[in-house]
Formats: structure tokens, sequence, C-alpha cells
């Protein structure tokens, strides 16, 4: 079966006033849009648009009602659910810094919070599903910006440099400050040690230590000095952060980690540990459908020091860049080392496309309408909207006049 879906972007305050109006042709609602949400997850589940003729609502109750149909005989018997969450994000503004957990940890902290009596809503729970988050982001506009992973030491030394140059040239130096990190990432566990100390004594610490690193810090990266070196980039996102939230500890963190420009069609791969903030763009985002967020800085919402340390991966890594691979003229296909997901993404082409599916998948039109046929006959997408198929299509045929997105789980093959 097709099913059209719709929803209402989320207006998450970082969110984009035109970016998400622009992609569906719509008029922008006047306020920040952040994410559109396409899946059945809890948090906000797609509404079916014509609920009378399927009997539902949303595509949650949809797949409750008759999960074998829905989903396929497999994933009805592991638990019933639509494993993955598409979206499109639009960010005007840096979003928190972040980072999810394994399986295993989700399944733990979950039940941990469970048996504690922590509600499911409350601000400081940590755990709200028992679930992985890896996500794949890939770039719909022409530049999307982004922090991710820790990067190479190398790097960190050649950042630190910059800056000791930049505060010996200053009219007042205060080499102390940066003294207070180099003391850190001198230990045998230098990111751990320094990002720990950060948050422990940025968020409630009583030395003032930690804040006169990221004044300090704050200040340097504003200089000619840190603004001409090979930097420039994570300097100039020290400033745009310090000016959405002064004084925050992950204004430092920042420059440890890998500064990223997507271009159009370029991905990330976020697997679990990953410390991540999206910076501003428009892009798609396919994860595993859950809530589960470890935040570190740059936010409001709920920050557990420990928990996050013992999530994050400390390991520095080049950009956890995903290469897309053409399997067919015109059909590019995102495939990450995780079983939740996978994304096509699919071009007009002289001939259709043709994708095997091995799940259930959502299909979102962009910059102009597709046309998508199966089993059950032929179905038309408008620009920006989204139709929900049961595996039971089999064979998908997309002929687009645009642009379609195609988010699926196993492991589909293009004809």
């Amino acid at each position: 079966m097709f099913v059209a879906i719709r929803n209402t972007p989320r207006d998450y305050a970082w969110g984009s006033h035109t970016a998400i109006a622009e992609f569906r042709g719509t008029e922008p609602s006047g306020g920040p849009e952040a994410e559109l949400w396409l899946g059945a997850h809890a948090g906000s589940p797609a509404e079916v648009v014509d609920a009378a003729s399927v009997g539902a609502a949303d595509l949650a109750e949809l797949i409750a009602a008759n999960p074998t149909a829905a989903l396929g005989p497999a994933l009805a018997r592991e638990g019933a659910r639509l494993p993955f969450l598409l979206k499109v994000l639009a960010a005007a503004r840096p979003l928190s810094l972040q980072a999810h957990p394994t399986p295993e940890r989700a399944r733990a902290g979950f039940a941990e919070e469970e048996a504690e009596g922590v509600p499911i809503d409350a601000f400081d729970r940590n755990y709200r599903d028992p679930f992985h988050k890896p996500e794949l982001i890939v770039a719909v506009s022409d530049a999307f910006e982004a922090l991710s992973g820790f990067r190479p030491l190398d790097e960190v030394r050649g950042v630190m440099e910059v800056l000791r140059a930049a505060d010996a040239a200053s009219e007042e130096p205060q080499p102390g400050a940066l003294d207070l990190l180099d003391a850190r990432l001198a230990t045998d566990d230098p990111l751990r040690e320094t990002v720990g100390w950060l948050l422990q004594d940025g968020r409630g610490g009583d030395t003032g230590e930690a804040a006169w690193v990221v004044e300090r810090v704050t200040a340097l990266a504003a200089s000619d000095a840190a603004l001409s070196s090979p930097y420039a980039a994570s300097f100039r996102t020290v400033s745009d952060l310090a000016d959405e939230y002064p004084g925050d500890p992950g204004i430092v963190i920042s420059l440890l980690l890998n500064r990223v420009t997507l271009r159009r069609g370029e991905a990330l791969f976020l697997a679990a540990g990953n410390i991540h903030a999206y910076l501003s763009g428009l892009a798609v985002e396919l994860m595993a459908a859950s809530d589960n967020v470890l935040r570190g800085g740059l936010t409001p919402k709920h920050i557990d020091i420990p928990e996050l340390l013992d999530v994050l991966d400390f390991r520095a890594i080049e950009p956890p860049r995903l290469q897309p691979l053409e399997v067919a003229p015109g059909v590019v296909e995102y495939r990450p080392p995780v079983p939740d997901f996978t994304l096509y993404r699919v071009e007009p082409a002289a001939t259709p496309a043709r994708l095997a599916l091995a799940g259930p998948a959502i299909v979102l039109a962009e910059g102009g309408d597709v046309e998508v046929s199966a089993a059950s006959g032929a179905t038309r997408v408008p620009r920006g909207e989204a139709v929900f198929g049961s595996p039971d299509e089999g064979v998908l045929t997309v002929a687009p006049e645009a642009v379609a997105w195609v988010a699926t789980t196993g492991q589909p093959t293009a004809d």
C-alpha cells in the first residue's frame, strides 16, 4: 500500500524561517521551522492525509493496527516499529553539542531510569526509549555547516599554536589561561581530560578557571592571527557560538572538533558516541527512530556530564564523511554501517529508477513532483510531500521530474 503522509514543521528556536517552506513550496509560517518529521516516532508521528480511507490518523496508528502488513513479517516480529525517522532539517542557528548512545547503553540507561521512576517527559531524563540513534545527514543546500567528532590531535596542537601566537601578540597577554588547556591536553587521555574539566569546572565549578579559559579563547578567536590561520573557520565558529551562548564551555570544546562543510549531496554518518552540532543549512536527515540525546553544551536543556562522558567516543578521527555510491543512472545510495536505514537520492534520468524494497519506505519529493509505481499501482507525490510504502509493494519504480529521496530499511537494491 501507498499512503500519503505529511507533518507540521517543529518550531525549535534554532530553525530557519524560510528554508523548509521553500523546500515544500509553501508560504512560511512566520516563525522558525526547524525539522519536518516523516515517520512514526511518538514525538511527532506523520499525519495520514486520507485518514478516513485507512482508518488511522497518523502513521504510528496505521502501523499499530496491522504491523505485518505495514512493516513486513520480520519487523513485525522485532517490535512492530518503524526503525527509522526521516527529517528535513533547517538550521539558522547552532544546535546543541550532543551525542547518542550505543544500543547496549540505550537499553541499560532506559531500564535504569524506568526502575528509578523518572517520568518519561522529565526535564532531567536521559533515555526516553531503549534504542540507539545513529544519524545520516545529507546536505540539500549548497553548504551545510557542522561540527562532528574529535579532530586529529595534530590539528588540536595547531589550534593551540595559533592561540598562543594570538595571545603573545595581544596588548595584554594572558598565557595562564592557555596553560590550563595545555595541562589537560598533555595527559594520557587528552580529549577526555580536557572536555571533562571544561564541563565540570565550567558548570558549577568554583575555581573560575574554565570560565577564564572560555573568555580568553573567545577573545583570541577574533584576532587577526586566528582569522588568517588555517583554522579560520573554526575560530569564526567560536565567535558565532559565543554570540549565541556566551560563556558556555562548548565554545572551547568546538575547537577540539572537526569543522565540516558539506556541499549539496555530501553526507556525514554519525555513529554512537560521535559528538556533533549542526550549525547552519538545509539537509535531509535519516536516523534510527529514537529520542535519546546526551547534550554537552550550547543549550538550556538538561546536561548530565558523567553520563555524557561515558557515552562519548574520545578517539580522534577525520570528519566521518559517508561516500555515496551511484548504483544506477541517476540513483545515489547512502548506505551506513547499520541495519536501521538506507537512503537513496533519485535524480531525473532517461530511464525510471527501480528500487527493490527489503522493508517499508518513505518517498519524499524535492523541487517538483515525483511519480512512484509498484505492485498496487502508481501514485504522484507533489513537491515537498511524502508517501509511505509497505514492503509488499515489491519493486518501486521512481520517475522523478525533480528529485526523490527514498528512505528505507535493510539493503534494497537498484535494478
